[in-house]
């Protein structure tokens, strides 16, 4: 189920059509809204009269506290950032000192995130254990179709070269397929 929540624009139109003295079913059509909307709107409001700017104050206040509660705290930070730099590995912090509270991968995500400000030098492993970037389906090298020369997009004469690379994506080694087909001796097979 998927919430839209009101507007600012939204909300100034309600100020002034409940100033104009129109029934809340009467506003929630002009908007395009359930009565509820409507009704829950004007009930949140603190003060005798609504306050477009007022109440969207207090819909914005209340957005602020959503979402999940962050696990650090200072002192939990600088606890884990000195050990880091005694040279204990996040696997020891967490295995010492925070079984319950704490995973190691929590650990790492903050230094990678930049949360802790640590070196990757001072771990034991230096960060090799984080998986790379992907790179398929980029072109790193190579010249793009419309660099072509004429006579190699027409097909006209014999040495120039297509690519292609396929790598898997199934287990732990990647298997990689490269097919190279001469431009105008595959033009002569299809022709």
């Amino acid at each position: 189920m998927s919430h839209t929540y009101l507007t600012i624009e939204e909300r100034s139109k309600i100020e002034v059509l409940v100033q104009e003295g129109y029934k809340i079913n009467h506003i929630a059509n002009l908007l395009g809204r359930h009565r509820s909307t409507i009704y829950r709107e004007l009930n949140r409001c603190s003060t005798p009269s609504y306050v477009a700017k007022a109440s969207q104050a207090d819909a914005n206040q209340l957005a602020s506290h959503k979402g999940r509660k962050a696990k650090h705290t200072p002192k939990l930070l600088e606890d884990i950032q000195h050990k880091l730099e005694m040279t204990w590995s996040p696997e020891q912090i967490v295995g010492r000192d925070y079984q319950e509270k704490l995973s190691f991968k929590t650990i790492y995500n903050w230094i990678y995130e930049g949360i802790l400000n640590v070196p990757l030098q001072v771990l034991r492993h230096k960060g090799k254990g984080r998986q790379p970037q992907e790179t398929r389906g980029k072109f790193n090298i190579g010249r793009s179709f419309s660099e072509r020369p004429k006579s190699v997009r027409n097909r006209q004469e014999f040495g120039h070269w297509e690519l292609d690379t396929m790598v898997s994506s199934r287990g732990k080694s990647k298997g990689c397929l490269a097919t190279f087909a001469e431009r105008k001796s595959a033009n002569l097979k299809n022709g």
